[in-house]
């Protein structure tokens, strides 16, 4: 056999086990060799697209595996950064910074309230520009979308309350805070009357306060309509302790009803659960008792559960007039399969202590017994903010809330802004136009302050009192000078959840409007307002809530 034959014979395409070949050797005996192979040979016995042996697929399997511990690599590190970046956040927001004393030669700033507009302000404010005052009759903000779950104990009312000193307490700037209800503004004299109205006081209980700019944002109160009866015999639900007390009133009516000796007219009036008002809130606050009912009465209550029975009054001809006309057809489908009876074009006459008198399309009156009434209605301005608009009657010439300009600020006090519910402007009383308000007018204040104090007074005086003006308007000579645009409303879209894990949504999309509803839109609220808590704490409070809920059922104490 010629050399080049044998090397062919004995070649191995990169295999690591040694190739020995037998050569007849002088002796007559043979002897074993270990041929030369060359690494930059490539022979294999298959064609260039695979191997019989699998040799491709290890390589396949292998490049798998090392993408898969890249991966992992990656989550490891997405994770711990994630969880170092919230262990220090928390840190950080359990131990405020040190905080600059205030400046004499800084204006003050007084804001009245801890609602949606004050609270987005205070966040948005530079309060290094200014010596800020916040003063309120509540020492925390509330997250009041979810305050209708609060009255079953969906979610614990703690979940929903953040300290406004966690707030102030981590500005630039010392913010003071009063816990004090404000009775009195003097726009002359630059002076606002503050007094103490909780249970406790102390030798001091009133006082004033002088300022240089004022914001109002202190919201409004429930409007009964002048009906007899209502404050003195219905829930409301607009604060804290209105959910509070529904949910106490809630358990009295069920547990007086299982009471022994009670007639059968005595407990239908007792199980007769009654909410006024086709809204959002009183929406909410129906499913909510529906679920309250379906998922936990129906087992701790068996002989009771199944008697309970709900109402919603309206006087307009259908719920939720602000929703698509789909979704209105959607709840109002819902809550007949729940059983709730919905009285449309239905207006409340009077009030007592057991039955409310009801007047029908027809002019027919009923009186309806019942056990809980909750009163979810429209809003009525506070006394404060009526005193406020009879001092600027020249130019306050609307009864439903102060005007204001495109800047927000009070028509007739260049020294005076409000925004939220204490207003009366084209957009909707809702809390997401204060949110937006507070958070334009923390930018404006920003820019104002600025200023030097020659600056600010010129400015003020030059701001247009009217849109078109403002938008093109320079405010200045100095280019140094910022431009102060106005507000404009985005409309973020409405929500509102109807019961048996269903909600309903109604929000923008590219120019459109897109309407849902379902459980899959009952996922999206749920995140929706989990997202927009204004911090971790109540995050997690919250989700804490949703998942004790689901695993051991709302608490059924009397509180």
């Amino acid at each position: 056999m010629s050399g080049f034959k044998r090397f062919l014979a004995t070649a191995r395409p990169l295999n690591k086990t040694p190739c020995w070949t037998a050569y007849p050797s002088s002796s007559g005996t043979r002897a074993l060799v270990k041929p030369f192979v060359n690494s930059s040979l490539r022979y294999a016995s298959t064609s260039s697209s695979g191997s019989s042996d699998g040799s491709n697929t290890n390589s396949s399997s292998g490049r798998w595996k090392s993408k898969w511990r890249t991966f992992k690599y990656l989550a490891l590190m997405v994770g711990a950064g994630t969880v170092s970046y919230g262990a220090l956040t928390t840190y950080y927001r359990r131990h405020p910074i040190r905080q600059a004393e205030p400046d004499k030669t800084k204006k003050t700033l007084v804001i009245l309230g801890t609602g949606w507009g004050a609270t987005s302000l205070l966040k948005t404010l530079d309060t290094s520009l200014y010596n800020v005052v916040v003063v309120s009759p509540r020492n925390y903000f509330l997250f009041t979308p979810l305050l209708p779950s609060c009255t079953v104990g969906t979610i614990e009312h703690r979940s929903i309350m953040e300290p406004i000193r966690h707030i102030t307490r981590h500005k630039q700037r010392a913010v003071h805070f009063y816990e004090a209800s404000c009775t009195d503004i003097d726009p002359v004299n630059k002076i606002i009357t503050v007094e103490d109205q909780s249970d406790i006081k102390g030798e001091i209980s009133k006082s004033t306060i002088s300022y240089d700019f004022l914001v109002v944002a202190v919201g409004a109160e429930n409007n009964t309509f002048g009906i007899k009866g209502v404050t003195e015999h219905a829930c409301f639900l607009k604060e804290i302790w209105d959910a509070r007390r529904i949910r106490t009133k809630l358990m009295d009516c069920i547990e007086t009803a299982a009471f022994p000796g009670q007639t059968n007219e005595e407990i239908e009036r007792l199980l007769h659960m009654v909410v006024v008002g086709g809204g959002p809130t009183g929406v909410e606050y129906a499913g909510e008792l529906h679920d309250f009912l379906v998922e936990d009465l129906i087992d701790w209550y068996p002989d009771l559960a199944n008697k309970v029975k709900l109402t919603l009054v309206e006087a307009q001809p259908t719920v939720l007039p602000m929703f698509d006309r789909k979704l209105v057809e959607y709840t109002e489908s819902t809550f007949q399969s729940h059983k709730i009876n919905i009285l449309t074009n239905s207006a409340v006459k009077e009030v007592s202590d057991k039955s409310i008198t009801i007047e029908t399309k027809d002019k027919e009156r009923l009186d309806v017994p019942y056990g809980l009434l909750v009163w979810a209605t429209g809003n009525t301005q506070r006394s404060l903010v009526r005193d406020l608009m009879t001092k600027l009657s020249s130019e306050q010439t609307s009864r439903r809330g102060l005007l204001v300009d495109e800047f927000l600020r009070v028509k007739g006090d260049s020294a005076i802004w409000a925004l939220g519910d204490a207003t009366f402007t084209r957009y909707a009383p809702l809390a997401q136009v204060a949110n937006q308000q507070g958070q334009y007018l923390g930018k404006f204040f920003n820019k104002l302050g600025r200023l030097e104090a020659q600056q600010q007074q010129a400015l003020l005086k030059a701001l247009p009192a009217d849109k078109e003006n403002a938008s093109s308007s320079t405010l200045g000579e100095d280019p140094s000078w910022p431009k102060m645009r106005t507000f404009h409303y985005s409309y973020q879209g409405s929500l509102a959840y109807i019961g048996a894990d269903r909600a309903i949504a109604d929000v923008p999309f590219f120019g459109t409007k897109v309407a849902s509803g379902g459980f899959a839109t009952y996922l999206f609220w749920k995140s929706a307002y989990a997202s927009l808590l204004f911090n971790p704490r109540n995050q997690a409070m919250v989700l804490t809530d949703w998942t004790k809920k689901t695993i051991f059922g709302r608490d059924i104490s009397r509180e």
